[in-house]
């Protein structure tokens, strides 16, 4: 048992699940898209993973993808990466969010969610650091983790206490969220206020996932990727002498904050997130499960497109606001030096 674990005696807690049933016409038609179009794109990927695939046009096409109107931005540097800060017009607390965008582990970064970031941070009342951590193939996921922590002391450094940052991500964000916290914990870093993950990839094992229906449901994903992922990273890590990478489905999991987890009722990780809040709620750490009924990998970042995008968001910055209430405390002073976008 770690020590962060072993302050505490954990009972397990019942699962919260939440069901949100109902699917837009819009919701049908971009799962229909993004199946005729993204997702042939990425079986060819998985075919042939070690070509020189341009992972890095996605963030910059994502370019024009604008925050909110009235959103404050400034660039920040973390000692191994870039970070945007962001902050919503109208925020007046001291809360923030450390934001580990999705991509599985290869592509996207700060201006492909910044737009979906911003939506969070707005209806969060939050300020957000997004964070550009190192990717695959070039370095370990075990960077994107140390980039993720670097991320969290930039914030405690800034003002921040650990009961008003939350900790989220989506997709393999959400795999990063988990893990950034565990060693967060492993390094003796007090407990962030809560974890958030939207369509999170928790288990790098592709047994579980390739085996359920939903394999051959999924809008996005087809089966070989989820096998040409795993296999991409254990080779990486081998051939760079680099530990295992290991899951947060499989980590010590007692001292973990209260964590929210949104997924699609079809998509390929749906396995991933009712895991990973079973683990959660066996080692009694609250947990509350969303299950959205058809909806596609992180449908919230077309939350411009979909009722459904939007009512999550909302969800999402509910569960932000309950997790750090307001304080009177001063206000953290990086929120002075801003530009607004």
């Amino acid at each position: 048992m770690s020590t962060a674990s072993a302050e505490f005696c954990p009972s397990p807690l019942p699962l919260t699940r939440r069901d949100f049933v109902g699917t837009s016409v819009q919701s049908a038609a971009l799962a229909h898209t993004l199946r005729r179009t993204v997702r042939p794109f990425l079986d060819g990927w998985a075919r042939y993973p070690d070509l020189p695939w341009p992972t890095g046009v996605v963030d910059y096409l994502g370019y024009s993808l604008g925050p909110v109107r009235g959103t404050q931005r400034r660039p920040i540097r973390l000692p191994h990466c870039r970070a945007e800060w962001i902050r919503p017009a109208g925020e007046n607390g001291n809360r923030a969010i450390l934001y580990l965008h999705g991509g599985a582990f290869l592509c996207c970064g700060i201006n492909s969610h910044r737009q979906m970031v911003s939506r969070i941070s707005t209806e969060s009342q939050a300020s957000t650091l997004n964070v550009a951590y190192r990717m695959i193939p070039q370095n370990p996921i075990r960077a994107a983790v140390d980039d993720g922590v670097d991320g969290y002391r930039w914030l405690l450094a800034h003002g921040y206490t650990a009961d008003r940052i939350v900790i989220a991500g989506d997709s393999a964000g959400g795999f990063l969220t988990f893990m950034v916290t565990l060693e967060a914990l492993r390094q003796g870093l007090p407990r962030p206020a809560a974890d958030v993950a939207l369509s999170p990839l928790t288990d790098l094992d592709p047994v579980n996932k390739l085996a359920h229906p939903n394999a051959d449901l999924c809008a996005v994903f087809p089966r070989r990727a989820v096998g040409a992922l795993s296999t991409l990273i254990e080779r990486l890590d081998t051939r760079g002498g680099h530990q295992p990478s290991t899951s947060p489905v499989d980590g010590d999991l007692a001292a973990m904050p209260p964590a929210l987890i949104q997924t699609g009722s079809q998509e390929m990780v749906y396995v991933d997130a009712e895991l990973m809040s079973q683990r959660l709620s066996q080692a009694g750490v609250p947990c509350e499960l969303q299950i959205w009924e058809r909806q596609v990998h992180v449908f919230q970042a077309a939350a411009g497109l979909l009722p459904e995008g939007r009512k999550a968001i909302r969800e999402i910055g509910r569960f932000i606001r309950e997790s750090t209430p307001v304080s009177t405390s001063a206000h953290p002073a990086v929120n002075k030096y801003s530009r607004v976008s």
